[in-house]
């Protein structure tokens, strides 16, 4: 099975195995961090760099909290929107299940992109929280 993974922030195969239970066994795993600013004044304002680097730390963190746990998993950097960032993942890893992490004060079942990306993109889309105890 081949599961592409979105997070903000660095997940372990812990939260992964509560989401998705012992279908991570065996399976290959995309980890894409979108590059987002904390609000859309800071996205205008700022420099994307701080974003794109805060990115590239959490899937580098992702990969490898899997791999300690024997989960084969590669990461990468995505767009700043979480559909565009799943779109272009899936262009070249042609994922079975897509997981969406997200803060609990950043509600992405409210951003229309996700809560149609099930139908989108044809591939079955599990939503999870990362509690404060998890980060």
């Amino acid at each position: 099975m081949k599961v592409l993974v979105v997070t903000p922030e660095p997940v372990d195969a812990k939260l992964l195995r509560a989401t998705l239970g012992e279908d991570v066994r065996g399976a290959e795993v995309l980890v894409i961090s979108p590059a987002t600013n904390q609000s859309k004044v800071a996205f205008w304002v700022s420099d994307s760099d701080e974003a794109i680097a805060e990115a590239e730390t959490a899937q580098q963190e992702t990969v490898e909290r899997l791999e300690e746990e024997g989960v084969d998993a590669a990461g990468d950097t995505g767009e700043s929107e979480p559909d565009v960032a799943i779109q272009d993942a899936l262009a070249t890893f042609p994922a079975d299940r897509i997981v969406v992490f997200s803060h609990p004060d950043l509600d992405y079942r409210e951003d229309q992109a996700l809560e149609n990306a099930e139908e989108r993109f044809g591939v079955p889309v599990t939503h999870a929280e990362i509690s404060r105890e998890q980060r």
